[in-house]
């Protein structure tokens, strides 16, 4: 860490609890049936060099299933090692002895937070140690709440905070030579973009039309994907498959396609887009190809309407070299998503053909900002992905993707799966909890910090 700065922070108090919401409708990773959510919330205190202190707020769901993918493990094993992961990860940045900007604290923690995982791994005689990508959701929230914190103390959004004024290193000392003389407000929109379309998911159990629903839920919120279409005036759909059967798969596409198609028609709308997630289930890219082989010659137009592919094999891209990305991607954008962890995967994925990187902020909104800096340095495709994050999870996820450039669209399925858990935003931001037309409000997102609170 180097010499403090009249802007720096130190860490001074850390709290953090959790809530619990079920899901209106289960969601399928996987292969695995979610229903449920847990939310880690954590709140710092931290102090500046002239002692006035500040107050921040992070949220995250702790998307075990997705991070910690275990065939040993249960729901609730894996659950548990991540809140007592948390718990160790509170004392040690409580215990933080430095000042610094966000990204220099979180940085100069990112290694005793993965030893902290091995040594819950072990304490818990966990069969599995804990991932790499499970320890980043953890540590996200806490990352949330100090540069929350920073930004509400010097009274400005903290994508307001990311230059030289600022920050003590220019980017080289985190990503390399090729950065020198960077700062990361040279890859983040001087002014947010004021309005985003919303990207819906089309999850594998989700009925498409009315013949599909077996038991409705009768909530009040649409049951089917042309309801939902109609309800918030979707105009973009990320569509969930097995990657393990490609007969369903493909005819999962077409469904899609023709039900959108007859209901957009009716709503006179002529342009939508979708976007596929195979959940790492592929078995090789040859399975991909000869998906996107069919797709093409059966419907076309649908074909041309998908933007992007995330990532459709297994997520430890060392263990499994066959599966290179360039005759894919080739034919659209491949992004990787659960495999990115760190600079050095980014780099790997890139040298595998993949073309497409998935920002998220459960991973950190310190790695998601110097990846996106990577990405846009590599002239890659850029997306912001949610885990069906829910309230000041989704305003942060949101907030990203509208200050990096070349992102598209948000993601937000909370309001599909997990209604409950967004109730006491909505009064604060309606235009991002209260879609009609497809799209979501990110001009709110203005406040100091992260905005949500």
């Amino acid at each position: 860490m180097t010499k403090a700065t009249s802007t720096d922070i130190r860490i001074r108090d850390i709290s953090f609890g959790y809530e619990d919401f079920h899901y209106r409708a289960p969601l399928k990773f996987g292969g695995v049936a979610i229903d449920r959510v847990t939310l880690l919330n954590v709140n710092y205190v931290v102090e500046g060099v002239s002692g006035k202190t500040s107050n921040g707020f992070g949220s995250m769901p702790l998307g075990n299933v997705w991070s910690f993918p275990s065939k040993v493990l249960g729901y609730d094993a894996t659950l548990e090692a991540m809140k007592a992961l948390a718990e160790r990860i509170a004392r040690i940045a409580a215990d933080c002895p430095e000042s610094g900007h966000p990204i220099d604290l979180s940085w100069s923690l990112e290694p005793a937070y993965l030893q902290a995982a091995a040594q819950v791994s072990k304490h818990l005689r966990l069969p599995e140690p804990i991932p790499v990508l499970c320890g980043q959701v953890v540590a996200s929230a806490f990352d949330a709440a100090v540069h929350d914190a920073f930004g509400k103390l010097h009274g400005l959004n903290c994508y307001q905070t990311y230059g030289p004024d600022f920050v003590s290193h220019d980017l080289s000392f985190y990503l390399g030579s090729e950065f020198k003389g960077e700062y990361l407000d040279r890859y983040l929109l001087p002014k947010l973009k004021a309005r985003m379309p919303l990207y819906h998911l089309v999850g594998a159990l989700d009925p498409i039309e009315d013949i599909d629903v077996k038991k409705p839920i009768a909530d009040g919120l649409p049951e089917t994907l042309a309801e939902w279409i109609g309800y918030n005036g979707l105009t973009h759909l990320k569509i969930k498959l097995n990657g393990d059967d490609l007969e369903w798969d493909v005819e999962r596409v077409l469904h899609v396609d023709r039900v959108t198609e007859q209901t957009q028609y009716q709503q006179g709308v002529k342009s939508w887009h979708y976007s596929l997630d195979f959940n790492e289930k592929c078995a090789s890219v040859d399975y991909l190809l000869e998906f996107m082989d069919q797709v093409k010659a059966k419907a076309p137009a649908g074909f041309d309407r998908i933007q992007y592919i995330e990532q459709p094999t297994a997520r430890d891209l060392k263990a499994h070299p066959e599966n290179r990305m360039h005759e894919a991607a080739k034919v659209r954008p491949i992004v990787i998503d659960e495999s990115l962890t760190g600079l050095e995967s980014l780099r790997l994925a890139r040298e595998m053909g993949y073309t497409g990187v998935a920002l998220k902020a459960c991973k950190g909104q310190t790695q998601a900002l110097l990846m996106a800096a990577v990405a846009q340095k590599y002239h890659m495709f850029l997306c912001v992905q949610d885990l069906s994050c829910p309230g000041a999870s989704l305003i942060h996820s949101a907030g990203l993707a509208a200050h990096v450039p070349g992102v598209a669209a948000i993601e937000s399925n909370a309001r599909q799966y997990c209604p409950a858990a967004n109730k006491p935003w909505e009064a604060k931001f309606p235009g991002m909890f209260h879609i009609t037309d497809g799209w979501l409000e990110t001009g709110l997102l203005t406040k100091p910090g992260l905005s949500a609170v």
